[in-house]
Protein backbone atom coordinates (compact mmCIF):
# COMPACT_ATOMS: atom_id res chain seq x y z
CA UNK A 1 0.00 0.00 0.00
CA UNK A 2 1.25 3.17 -0.15
CA UNK A 3 3.44 5.31 2.38
CA UNK A 4 3.82 8.90 3.05
CA UNK A 5 6.28 10.80 1.77
CA UNK A 6 7.99 13.60 3.79
CA UNK A 7 5.66 16.22 1.98
CA UNK A 8 2.77 14.12 2.62
CA UNK A 9 3.34 13.73 6.44
CA UNK A 10 4.04 17.45 6.67
CA UNK A 11 0.31 18.54 5.04
CA UNK A 12 -1.14 16.29 6.92
CA UNK A 13 0.46 17.86 10.34
CA UNK A 14 0.25 21.40 9.12
CA UNK A 15 -3.82 20.85 8.77
CA UNK A 16 -3.89 19.30 12.37
CA UNK A 17 -2.25 22.12 13.82
CA UNK A 18 -4.54 24.73 11.96
CA UNK A 19 -7.45 23.25 12.46
CA UNK A 20 -6.59 22.70 16.05
CA UNK A 21 -6.10 26.85 16.50
CA UNK A 22 -9.25 27.27 14.35
CA UNK A 23 -11.20 25.54 16.78
CA UNK A 24 -10.03 26.82 19.80
CA UNK A 25 -10.60 30.05 18.32
CA UNK A 26 -14.67 28.90 17.63
CA UNK A 27 -14.70 27.42 21.17
CA UNK A 28 -13.37 30.58 22.43
CA UNK A 29 -15.77 32.92 20.66
CA UNK A 30 -13.87 34.67 18.25
CA UNK A 31 -15.19 32.19 15.08
CA UNK A 32 -18.92 32.53 14.63
CA UNK A 33 -20.96 29.27 13.75
CA UNK A 34 -21.08 30.49 10.55
CA UNK A 35 -17.41 31.23 9.87
CA UNK A 36 -16.34 27.49 11.40
CA UNK A 37 -18.66 25.51 9.44
CA UNK A 38 -16.73 25.33 6.36
CA UNK A 39 -13.83 24.92 8.25
CA UNK A 40 -14.83 21.65 9.96
CA UNK A 41 -16.40 20.55 6.78
CA UNK A 42 -13.04 20.31 5.59
CA UNK A 43 -11.56 18.05 8.43
CA UNK A 44 -14.96 15.86 8.02
CA UNK A 45 -16.41 16.73 10.97
CA UNK A 46 -20.68 17.41 10.91
CA UNK A 47 -22.52 18.74 13.49
CA UNK A 48 -25.26 15.42 13.91
CA UNK A 49 -28.72 15.19 15.73
CA UNK A 50 -26.87 14.12 19.28
CA UNK A 51 -23.33 14.62 18.46
CA UNK A 52 -20.54 15.88 16.15
CA UNK A 53 -19.88 13.19 13.48
CA UNK A 54 -16.04 12.74 12.59
CA UNK A 55 -15.83 11.29 9.05
CA UNK A 56 -12.07 9.40 8.99
CA UNK A 57 -10.87 8.96 5.00
CA UNK A 58 -9.67 5.36 4.02
CA UNK A 59 -8.31 5.78 0.38
CA UNK A 60 -9.92 3.51 -1.61
CA UNK A 61 -10.82 1.13 1.19
CA UNK A 62 -7.30 -0.21 2.26
CA UNK A 63 -6.15 -0.16 5.66
CA UNK A 64 -2.87 -1.61 6.87
CA UNK A 65 -3.56 -3.64 10.41
CA UNK A 66 -1.58 -0.90 12.49
CA UNK A 67 -4.35 1.45 11.17
CA UNK A 68 -6.97 -0.11 12.35
CA UNK A 69 -5.71 -0.98 15.47
CA UNK A 70 -5.15 3.36 15.82
CA UNK A 71 -9.16 3.07 14.52
CA UNK A 72 -9.72 0.98 17.50
CA UNK A 73 -7.37 3.21 20.11
CA UNK A 74 -9.28 6.45 19.20
CA UNK A 75 -12.93 4.80 19.23
CA UNK A 76 -12.41 3.69 22.65
CA UNK A 77 -10.73 7.10 24.03
CA UNK A 78 -12.54 9.19 21.85
CA UNK A 79 -15.79 7.57 21.41
CA UNK A 80 -18.36 4.61 22.52
CA UNK A 81 -16.07 1.84 21.53
CA UNK A 82 -17.19 1.22 18.14
CA UNK A 83 -16.69 3.00 14.45
CA UNK A 84 -18.92 2.56 11.25
CA UNK A 85 -17.96 2.20 7.92
CA UNK A 86 -20.17 3.82 5.07
CA UNK A 87 -20.62 3.13 1.72
CA UNK A 88 -17.75 5.64 0.74
CA UNK A 89 -15.40 3.12 2.30
CA UNK A 90 -14.46 5.45 5.15
CA UNK A 91 -15.18 5.23 9.19
CA UNK A 92 -17.31 7.63 10.73
CA UNK A 93 -17.38 8.15 14.38
CA UNK A 94 -20.88 9.45 15.81
CA UNK A 95 -19.75 10.70 19.36
CA UNK A 96 -16.90 12.59 19.25
CA UNK A 97 -16.43 15.67 21.85
CA UNK A 98 -15.81 18.69 19.58
CA UNK A 99 -12.81 19.85 21.53
CA UNK A 100 -11.51 16.47 21.44
CA UNK A 101 -11.06 16.36 17.67
CA UNK A 102 -7.73 18.21 17.10
CA UNK A 103 -5.93 15.62 19.17
CA UNK A 104 -7.90 12.47 17.26
CA UNK A 105 -6.71 14.30 13.73
CA UNK A 106 -3.09 14.58 15.71
CA UNK A 107 -3.65 10.70 16.73
CA UNK A 108 -4.75 9.84 13.02
CA UNK A 109 -1.79 11.31 11.33
CA UNK A 110 0.73 9.24 13.55
CA UNK A 111 -0.51 6.34 11.20
CA UNK A 112 -0.67 8.56 7.80
CA UNK A 113 -4.57 8.72 7.94
CA UNK A 114 -6.71 11.85 8.21
CA UNK A 115 -10.23 13.99 7.50
CA UNK A 116 -9.42 15.80 4.66
CA UNK A 117 -11.94 16.12 2.05
CA UNK A 118 -14.48 13.54 3.82
CA UNK A 119 -16.97 16.47 3.20
CA UNK A 120 -17.60 20.01 1.61
CA UNK A 121 -17.74 20.78 -2.06
CA UNK A 122 -14.51 19.22 -3.31
CA UNK A 123 -13.69 16.06 -4.71
CA UNK A 124 -14.25 13.26 -2.38
CA UNK A 125 -12.84 9.83 -0.98
CA UNK A 126 -12.57 7.40 -4.48
CA UNK A 127 -13.46 4.33 -3.92
CA UNK A 128 -12.63 1.54 -5.90
CA UNK A 129 -12.93 -2.46 -5.78
CA UNK A 130 -12.59 -3.94 -2.18
CA UNK A 131 -10.95 -6.84 -4.11
CA UNK A 132 -8.33 -4.89 -5.97
CA UNK A 133 -5.45 -6.57 -7.05
CA UNK A 134 -6.98 -9.85 -5.78
CA UNK A 135 -9.58 -10.54 -8.33
CA UNK A 136 -8.99 -12.92 -11.50
CA UNK A 137 -11.26 -10.86 -14.00
CA UNK A 138 -8.78 -7.89 -13.48
CA UNK A 139 -7.49 -5.91 -16.15
CA UNK A 140 -5.41 -3.43 -14.18
CA UNK A 141 -5.25 -2.73 -10.71
CA UNK A 142 -6.92 -0.01 -9.85
CA UNK A 143 -5.30 0.81 -7.01
CA UNK A 144 -2.37 2.62 -8.10
CA UNK A 145 -5.17 5.22 -10.67
CA UNK A 146 -6.75 5.76 -7.38
CA UNK A 147 -3.26 7.26 -5.16
CA UNK A 148 -2.88 8.88 -8.50
CA UNK A 149 -6.18 10.68 -8.53
CA UNK A 150 -5.46 11.27 -4.53
CA UNK A 151 -2.05 12.70 -5.10
CA UNK A 152 -3.74 15.16 -7.33
CA UNK A 153 -7.24 15.86 -5.96
CA UNK A 154 -6.48 16.23 -2.50
CA UNK A 155 -6.14 20.13 -1.57
CA UNK A 156 -6.53 21.38 -5.25
CA UNK A 157 -6.72 24.83 -4.91
CA UNK A 158 -8.78 24.87 -7.87
CA UNK A 159 -11.32 22.04 -7.05
CA UNK A 160 -11.69 23.16 -3.32
CA UNK A 161 -15.24 24.70 -3.85
CA UNK A 162 -17.06 23.00 -6.40
CA UNK A 163 -20.81 23.61 -6.75
CA UNK A 164 -21.54 20.66 -4.95
CA UNK A 165 -19.67 17.47 -3.97
CA UNK A 166 -17.68 15.43 -6.06
CA UNK A 167 -16.90 11.84 -6.01
CA UNK A 168 -14.85 9.54 -8.64
CA UNK A 169 -15.15 5.71 -8.72
CA UNK A 170 -12.45 3.74 -10.33
CA UNK A 171 -12.75 -0.31 -11.94
CA UNK A 172 -9.99 -2.19 -12.65
CA UNK A 173 -11.94 -5.62 -13.56
CA UNK A 174 -14.54 -6.84 -16.49
CA UNK A 175 -17.43 -7.05 -13.61
CA UNK A 176 -18.00 -3.30 -12.07
CA UNK A 177 -17.78 -3.84 -8.33
CA UNK A 178 -17.32 -0.51 -8.00
CA UNK A 179 -20.77 0.83 -8.98
CA UNK A 180 -18.94 3.44 -11.48
CA UNK A 181 -22.14 4.19 -13.00
CA UNK A 182 -23.96 6.17 -10.38
CA UNK A 183 -20.69 8.50 -9.43
CA UNK A 184 -20.14 12.15 -10.90
CA UNK A 185 -17.24 10.32 -12.58
CA UNK A 186 -16.87 6.57 -13.25
CA UNK A 187 -13.77 5.19 -14.92
CA UNK A 188 -13.44 1.79 -15.89
CA UNK A 189 -9.73 0.73 -16.98
CA UNK A 190 -9.86 -1.32 -20.65
CA UNK A 191 -6.51 -1.99 -22.98
CA UNK A 192 -6.60 -0.75 -26.54
CA UNK A 193 -5.96 -3.01 -29.48
CA UNK A 194 -2.61 -2.52 -28.83
CA UNK A 195 -2.54 -3.26 -25.21
CA UNK A 196 -1.96 -0.03 -23.66
CA UNK A 197 -3.67 1.23 -20.40
CA UNK A 198 -6.63 3.42 -21.01
CA UNK A 199 -9.99 4.33 -19.32
CA UNK A 200 -13.72 4.55 -20.30
CA UNK A 201 -14.78 7.49 -18.95
CA UNK A 202 -18.88 7.65 -17.50
CA UNK A 203 -20.03 11.22 -16.23
CA UNK A 204 -23.06 11.81 -14.66
CA UNK A 205 -24.15 9.45 -12.33
CA UNK A 206 -25.41 10.05 -8.79
CA UNK A 207 -28.58 8.76 -6.66
CA UNK A 208 -29.86 10.96 -3.99
CA UNK A 209 -33.00 13.27 -4.71
CA UNK A 210 -32.81 12.83 -8.88
CA UNK A 211 -31.19 9.40 -9.19
CA UNK A 212 -29.56 8.88 -12.80
CA UNK A 213 -26.96 6.89 -14.13
CA UNK A 214 -23.81 8.26 -15.84
CA UNK A 215 -23.01 8.44 -19.69
CA UNK A 216 -20.01 7.30 -21.33
CA UNK A 217 -18.54 10.22 -23.15
CA UNK A 218 -15.12 8.87 -23.68
CA UNK A 219 -14.73 5.12 -24.71
CA UNK A 220 -10.81 5.69 -24.74
CA UNK A 221 -9.14 7.80 -22.51
CA UNK A 222 -5.02 6.77 -22.67
CA UNK A 223 -3.84 6.87 -19.03
CA UNK A 224 -1.46 8.94 -19.36
CA UNK A 225 -3.98 11.78 -20.18
CA UNK A 226 -6.16 10.57 -16.49
CA UNK A 227 -4.96 14.00 -14.77
CA UNK A 228 -5.40 16.74 -17.52
CA UNK A 229 -8.70 15.20 -18.38
CA UNK A 230 -10.32 14.83 -14.77
CA UNK A 231 -8.88 18.95 -15.15
CA UNK A 232 -11.01 19.34 -18.41
CA UNK A 233 -13.89 17.73 -16.70
CA UNK A 234 -13.97 19.73 -13.50
CA UNK A 235 -13.30 22.79 -15.09
CA UNK A 236 -15.85 23.07 -17.52
CA UNK A 237 -18.44 21.22 -14.17
CA UNK A 238 -16.92 24.39 -12.01
CA UNK A 239 -17.53 26.90 -14.54
CA UNK A 240 -21.51 25.34 -15.44
CA UNK A 241 -22.34 23.77 -12.64
CA UNK A 242 -25.55 26.00 -11.09
CA UNK A 243 -24.44 27.31 -7.22
CA UNK A 244 -27.71 29.11 -6.96
CA UNK A 245 -30.24 25.68 -5.86
CA UNK A 246 -28.19 22.83 -4.35
CA UNK A 247 -30.62 20.72 -5.14
CA UNK A 248 -29.40 21.12 -9.21
CA UNK A 249 -25.58 21.59 -8.31
CA UNK A 250 -24.49 18.26 -8.43
CA UNK A 251 -22.58 17.40 -12.24
CA UNK A 252 -25.68 15.34 -13.26
CA UNK A 253 -27.69 18.10 -13.38
CA UNK A 254 -25.52 19.44 -15.73
CA UNK A 255 -25.21 17.14 -18.46
CA UNK A 256 -28.53 16.93 -18.36
CA UNK A 257 -29.02 19.56 -19.04
CA UNK A 258 -26.24 20.69 -21.60
CA UNK A 259 -26.81 16.76 -22.96
CA UNK A 260 -24.01 14.53 -22.28
CA UNK A 261 -22.51 14.92 -26.18
CA UNK A 262 -22.89 18.28 -25.22
CA UNK A 263 -20.86 18.35 -22.05
CA UNK A 264 -18.56 16.00 -23.26
CA UNK A 265 -17.46 19.20 -26.41
CA UNK A 266 -16.85 21.45 -23.55
CA UNK A 267 -14.90 19.16 -22.08
CA UNK A 268 -12.38 18.43 -25.55
CA UNK A 269 -12.61 22.04 -25.54
CA UNK A 270 -11.09 22.53 -22.32
CA UNK A 271 -8.90 19.24 -22.29
CA UNK A 272 -6.97 20.95 -25.77
CA UNK A 273 -5.83 23.40 -23.48
CA UNK A 274 -4.01 20.74 -21.20
CA UNK A 275 -3.64 17.86 -23.11
CA UNK A 276 0.51 17.22 -23.08
CA UNK A 277 0.81 19.72 -20.42
CA UNK A 278 2.70 19.29 -16.86
CA UNK A 279 -0.11 16.66 -15.72
CA UNK A 280 0.89 14.19 -18.33
CA UNK A 281 1.77 11.00 -16.50
CA UNK A 282 5.24 9.88 -17.35
CA UNK A 283 6.18 6.09 -17.79
CA UNK A 284 7.93 7.05 -14.51
CA UNK A 285 5.27 8.58 -12.65
CA UNK A 286 2.87 5.34 -13.08
CA UNK A 287 5.84 3.47 -12.23
CA UNK A 288 6.93 5.05 -8.70
CA UNK A 289 2.67 4.33 -7.78
CA UNK A 290 2.47 1.32 -9.10
CA UNK A 291 5.68 -0.08 -7.34
CA UNK A 292 3.80 0.50 -4.07
CA UNK A 293 0.87 -2.01 -4.95
CA UNK A 294 3.12 -4.53 -6.26
CA UNK A 295 2.52 -8.85 -5.38
CA UNK A 296 3.21 -9.99 -1.98
CA UNK A 297 5.38 -13.37 -3.11
CA UNK A 298 2.66 -16.33 -2.50
CA UNK A 299 4.25 -19.51 -1.60
CA UNK A 300 2.59 -23.07 -3.21
CA UNK A 301 -0.23 -23.57 0.02
CA UNK A 302 -1.09 -27.48 0.80
CA UNK A 303 -4.99 -27.64 0.30
CA UNK A 304 -5.52 -31.82 0.97
CA UNK A 305 -6.55 -30.81 4.57
CA UNK A 306 -8.74 -27.99 3.36
CA UNK A 307 -10.69 -30.15 1.14
CA UNK A 308 -11.28 -32.71 3.66
CA UNK A 309 -12.91 -29.94 6.02
CA UNK A 310 -15.37 -28.98 3.63
CA UNK A 311 -16.36 -32.25 3.29
CA UNK A 312 -16.65 -33.11 6.84
CA UNK A 313 -18.45 -29.65 8.31
CA UNK A 314 -21.63 -28.00 6.19
CA UNK A 315 -21.22 -24.95 8.28
CA UNK A 316 -18.09 -24.49 7.23
CA UNK A 317 -18.11 -25.34 3.11
CA UNK A 318 -21.51 -22.52 3.46
CA UNK A 319 -19.12 -20.22 4.72
CA UNK A 320 -16.70 -20.55 2.18
CA UNK A 321 -19.21 -20.66 -0.53
CA UNK A 322 -21.02 -17.56 0.28
CA UNK A 323 -18.26 -15.65 2.60
CA UNK A 324 -14.80 -16.00 0.52
CA UNK A 325 -13.55 -15.25 -3.03
CA UNK A 326 -11.40 -17.31 -5.33
CA UNK A 327 -8.25 -14.77 -5.83
CA UNK A 328 -5.66 -14.75 -8.95
CA UNK A 329 -3.30 -16.17 -6.85
CA UNK A 330 -3.51 -20.13 -6.70
CA UNK A 331 -4.18 -21.35 -3.63
CA UNK A 332 -5.40 -18.22 -1.63
CA UNK A 333 -8.49 -16.90 -0.94
CA UNK A 334 -10.19 -13.41 0.14
CA UNK A 335 -12.67 -13.96 3.08
CA UNK A 336 -15.18 -11.42 3.44
CA UNK A 337 -15.98 -10.24 7.01
CA UNK A 338 -19.38 -10.15 7.20
CA UNK A 339 -20.56 -6.62 9.45
CA UNK A 340 -24.21 -7.69 8.96
CA UNK A 341 -25.23 -10.20 12.01
CA UNK A 342 -28.82 -9.68 13.20
CA UNK A 343 -28.60 -7.26 15.69
CA UNK A 344 -26.09 -5.23 14.87
CA UNK A 345 -26.60 -2.05 12.65
CA UNK A 346 -24.75 -2.88 9.15
CA UNK A 347 -21.28 -1.64 8.85
CA UNK A 348 -20.65 -1.39 12.68
CA UNK A 349 -17.35 -2.88 14.11
CA UNK A 350 -16.29 -2.65 17.84
CA UNK A 351 -13.07 -1.88 18.94
CA UNK A 352 -12.52 -5.08 20.11
CA UNK A 353 -13.51 -6.18 16.84
CA UNK A 354 -10.76 -4.27 14.95
CA UNK A 355 -8.03 -4.99 17.38
CA UNK A 356 -8.68 -9.14 16.48
CA UNK A 357 -9.41 -8.22 12.82
CA UNK A 358 -6.02 -6.28 12.73
CA UNK A 359 -4.39 -9.56 14.65
CA UNK A 360 -5.30 -11.92 11.54
CA UNK A 361 -4.60 -9.77 8.90
CA UNK A 362 -0.77 -10.26 10.63
CA UNK A 363 -1.03 -13.60 11.55
CA UNK A 364 -2.75 -14.39 8.33
CA UNK A 365 -2.38 -12.42 5.61
CA UNK A 366 0.28 -9.74 4.87
CA UNK A 367 -0.68 -6.89 7.43
CA UNK A 368 -3.31 -5.61 5.16
CA UNK A 369 -7.49 -5.16 5.72
CA UNK A 370 -10.37 -3.85 3.08
CA UNK A 371 -13.48 -1.92 3.93
CA UNK A 372 -16.12 -2.62 0.97
CA UNK A 373 -18.48 -0.32 -0.22
CA UNK A 374 -21.10 -3.42 0.52
CA UNK A 375 -20.04 -2.20 4.54
CA UNK A 376 -18.34 -5.13 5.19
CA UNK A 377 -14.71 -6.19 5.85
CA UNK A 378 -12.18 -8.64 3.36
CA UNK A 379 -9.16 -9.91 4.61
CA UNK A 380 -7.25 -10.79 1.70
CA UNK A 381 -4.32 -13.26 0.89
CA UNK A 382 -5.74 -15.85 3.34
CA UNK A 383 -3.95 -19.53 2.50
CA UNK A 384 -6.74 -22.32 1.84
CA UNK A 385 -4.67 -24.17 4.68
CA UNK A 386 -5.70 -21.29 7.09
CA UNK A 387 -9.64 -21.03 6.15
CA UNK A 388 -10.93 -23.51 8.65
CA UNK A 389 -8.79 -21.40 11.67
CA UNK A 390 -9.49 -18.04 10.50
CA UNK A 391 -13.43 -19.23 10.26
CA UNK A 392 -13.69 -20.20 13.62
CA UNK A 393 -11.87 -17.03 15.06
CA UNK A 394 -14.62 -14.96 12.67
CA UNK A 395 -17.37 -17.00 14.54
CA UNK A 396 -15.89 -16.34 17.96
CA UNK A 397 -15.77 -12.52 16.70
CA UNK A 398 -19.44 -12.16 15.24
CA UNK A 399 -17.96 -11.96 11.63
CA UNK A 400 -19.16 -15.48 10.11
CA UNK A 401 -22.85 -14.86 9.53
CA UNK A 402 -22.64 -16.83 6.28
CA UNK A 403 -25.06 -14.02 4.16
CA UNK A 404 -23.06 -11.87 2.09
CA UNK A 405 -24.92 -10.72 -1.27
CA UNK A 406 -27.77 -12.50 0.83
CA UNK A 407 -31.57 -10.54 1.96
CA UNK A 408 -29.77 -10.18 5.25
CA UNK A 409 -26.37 -8.35 4.23
CA UNK A 410 -27.90 -4.88 3.83
CA UNK A 411 -26.40 -2.03 2.61
CA UNK A 412 -27.85 0.93 5.36
CA UNK A 413 -27.04 4.14 6.37
CA UNK A 414 -27.18 5.52 9.94
CA UNK A 415 -30.64 6.93 9.53
CA UNK A 416 -32.76 9.03 11.97
CA UNK A 417 -30.42 7.42 15.19
CA UNK A 418 -28.07 9.75 13.82
CA UNK A 419 -28.24 11.97 11.31
CA UNK A 420 -29.83 15.49 11.47
CA UNK A 421 -31.40 15.33 8.09
CA UNK A 422 -32.81 12.05 8.14
CA UNK A 423 -36.76 11.58 7.64
CA UNK A 424 -36.70 8.27 9.33
CA UNK A 425 -34.65 5.75 11.17
CA UNK A 426 -32.72 3.15 8.61
CA UNK A 427 -31.07 0.53 11.42
CA UNK A 428 -33.96 -1.02 13.79
CA UNK A 429 -35.63 -1.30 10.17
CA UNK A 430 -33.00 -3.00 9.15
CA UNK A 431 -32.35 -5.28 11.85
CA UNK A 432 -36.40 -5.91 12.04
CA UNK A 433 -36.15 -7.58 8.34
CA UNK A 434 -32.44 -9.26 9.77
CA UNK A 435 -34.92 -10.93 12.51
CA UNK A 436 -37.84 -11.90 10.60
CA UNK A 437 -35.31 -13.64 7.46
CA UNK A 438 -32.90 -15.06 10.19
CA UNK A 439 -33.35 -18.71 8.83
CA UNK A 440 -30.11 -19.22 6.57
CA UNK A 441 -31.53 -21.90 5.02
CA UNK A 442 -34.68 -19.85 3.52
CA UNK A 443 -31.92 -17.28 2.76
CA UNK A 444 -29.74 -19.76 0.68
CA UNK A 445 -32.82 -20.39 -1.41
CA UNK A 446 -34.12 -17.02 -2.01
CA UNK A 447 -30.06 -16.79 -3.77
CA UNK A 448 -28.52 -13.25 -4.24
CA UNK A 449 -31.06 -10.40 -3.29
CA UNK A 450 -29.21 -7.29 -2.35
CA UNK A 451 -31.49 -4.81 0.28
CA UNK A 452 -30.46 -1.26 0.62
CA UNK A 453 -31.84 1.45 2.77
CA UNK A 454 -31.67 5.39 3.02
CA UNK A 455 -32.95 7.34 5.86
CA UNK A 456 -33.37 10.41 3.54
CA UNK A 457 -33.46 11.26 -0.32
CA UNK A 458 -29.73 12.07 -0.08
CA UNK A 459 -29.34 8.21 -0.71
CA UNK A 460 -26.28 7.58 1.51
CA UNK A 461 -27.65 3.56 1.71
CA UNK A 462 -27.76 3.55 -1.78
CA UNK A 463 -31.54 2.65 -2.05
CA UNK A 464 -31.99 3.44 -5.50
CA UNK A 465 -29.79 0.71 -6.56
CA UNK A 466 -30.86 -2.08 -4.37
CA UNK A 467 -32.55 -4.82 -5.80
CA UNK A 468 -35.12 -4.04 -3.04
CA UNK A 469 -34.60 -0.25 -1.98
CA UNK A 470 -36.45 0.97 0.87
CA UNK A 471 -36.25 4.73 1.79
CA UNK A 472 -37.66 6.22 4.94
CA UNK A 473 -39.65 9.41 4.63
CA UNK A 474 -41.53 11.86 6.41
CA UNK A 475 -45.37 12.09 6.25
CA UNK A 476 -47.14 14.21 8.98
CA UNK A 477 -44.37 14.13 11.39
CA UNK A 478 -44.37 10.36 11.13
CA UNK A 479 -42.03 7.58 9.50
CA UNK A 480 -42.69 5.88 7.15
CA UNK A 481 -40.75 4.21 4.37
CA UNK A 482 -41.72 3.82 0.35
CA UNK A 483 -40.45 0.59 -1.92
CA UNK A 484 -38.24 0.43 -4.93
CA UNK A 485 -37.53 -2.93 -7.05
CA UNK A 486 -35.65 -4.23 -10.20
CA UNK A 487 -32.19 -1.50 -8.91
CA UNK A 488 -28.42 -2.37 -9.43
CA UNK A 489 -24.95 -2.07 -9.73
CA UNK A 490 -22.20 -2.73 -11.65
CA UNK A 491 -22.21 -3.37 -15.30
CA UNK A 492 -25.78 -3.95 -15.75
CA UNK A 493 -26.52 -0.74 -13.25
CA UNK A 494 -30.05 0.15 -13.18
CA UNK A 495 -32.44 2.74 -10.91
CA UNK A 496 -35.23 0.76 -8.84
CA UNK A 497 -38.93 1.70 -9.55
CA UNK A 498 -41.05 3.01 -6.76
CA UNK A 499 -44.00 0.56 -6.36
CA UNK A 500 -46.66 2.82 -4.90
CA UNK A 501 -47.42 4.64 -1.23
CA UNK A 502 -45.24 4.60 1.49
CA UNK A 503 -45.63 1.70 4.10
CA UNK A 504 -45.44 2.49 8.15
CA UNK A 505 -43.07 1.16 10.15
CA UNK A 506 -44.27 -1.61 11.23
CA UNK A 507 -45.04 -3.27 8.20
CA UNK A 508 -41.66 -3.56 6.48
CA UNK A 509 -41.13 -7.01 7.83
CA UNK A 510 -43.90 -8.46 6.26
CA UNK A 511 -43.81 -6.10 3.26
CA UNK A 512 -40.73 -7.77 2.50
CA UNK A 513 -42.21 -10.85 2.69
CA UNK A 514 -44.74 -10.22 0.40
CA UNK A 515 -42.46 -9.22 -2.05
CA UNK A 516 -40.38 -12.66 -2.22
CA UNK A 517 -43.40 -14.92 -1.96
CA UNK A 518 -44.43 -13.33 -4.89
CA UNK A 519 -40.57 -13.68 -6.25
CA UNK A 520 -41.03 -17.62 -5.64
CA UNK A 521 -44.21 -17.91 -7.02
CA UNK A 522 -42.91 -16.50 -10.29
CA UNK A 523 -39.50 -17.55 -10.59
CA UNK A 524 -37.73 -20.09 -13.31
CA UNK A 525 -35.63 -22.21 -11.90
CA UNK A 526 -32.41 -21.07 -10.68
CA UNK A 527 -33.28 -17.01 -11.40
CA UNK A 528 -32.13 -14.31 -9.69
CA UNK A 529 -34.74 -11.91 -7.71
CA UNK A 530 -33.61 -8.90 -10.11
CA UNK A 531 -34.17 -10.80 -13.03
CA UNK A 532 -37.57 -12.01 -11.96
CA UNK A 533 -38.80 -8.29 -10.92
CA UNK A 534 -37.23 -7.46 -14.57
CA UNK A 535 -39.37 -10.08 -16.08
CA UNK A 536 -42.46 -9.86 -14.67
CA UNK A 537 -42.58 -6.40 -14.26
CA UNK A 538 -43.88 -4.33 -10.75
CA UNK A 539 -47.95 -5.21 -11.27
CA UNK A 540 -47.48 -8.73 -9.16
CA UNK A 541 -45.78 -7.56 -6.57
CA UNK A 542 -48.01 -4.10 -6.17
CA UNK A 543 -50.66 -6.75 -5.74
CA UNK A 544 -49.82 -8.90 -3.01
CA UNK A 545 -47.92 -6.16 -1.57
CA UNK A 546 -51.37 -3.84 -1.06
CA UNK A 547 -53.77 -6.21 -1.09
CA UNK A 548 -54.17 -5.67 2.34
CA UNK A 549 -52.53 -2.56 3.53
CA UNK A 550 -54.26 -0.14 1.13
Amino acid sequence: MYRYNEVDSRIVLERVAQFRDQTARFLAGSLSEEEFRPLRLMNGLYIQRHAPMLRVAIPYGVLASQQLRKLAQISRRFDRGYGHFTTRQNMQFNWVELAEVPDILAELATVEMHAIQTSGNCVRNTTTDAFAGLAPDEVVDPRPWCEIIRQWSTLHPEFAYLPRKFKIAVSGSHEDRAATLVHDVGLNACLSPEGAIGFRVSIGGGLGRTPMLGDVIKPFLPAEHLLSYLDAVLRVYNRFGRRDNKYKARIKILVRAMTPAGFAAKVEDEWLHLKNGPTTLRAQDIAHYASFFVDQPHPAVETEAFIAKQGAEPAFARWLERNTRAQRQTGYRSVVLSLKKTGVPPGDISADQMDAVADWADRYAFGEVRVAHEQNLILPDIQESDLYAVWQLARKAGFATPNIGLLTDIICCPGGDFCSLANAKSIPVAEAIQRRFDDLDYLHDLGPIQLNMSGCMNACGHHHIGHIGILGVDKNGEEWYQVSLGGSQGSDAAIGKVIGPSFARALMPEVIERILQVYLAHRHQEEPFVQTVRRIGLDPFKEQVYAKHH
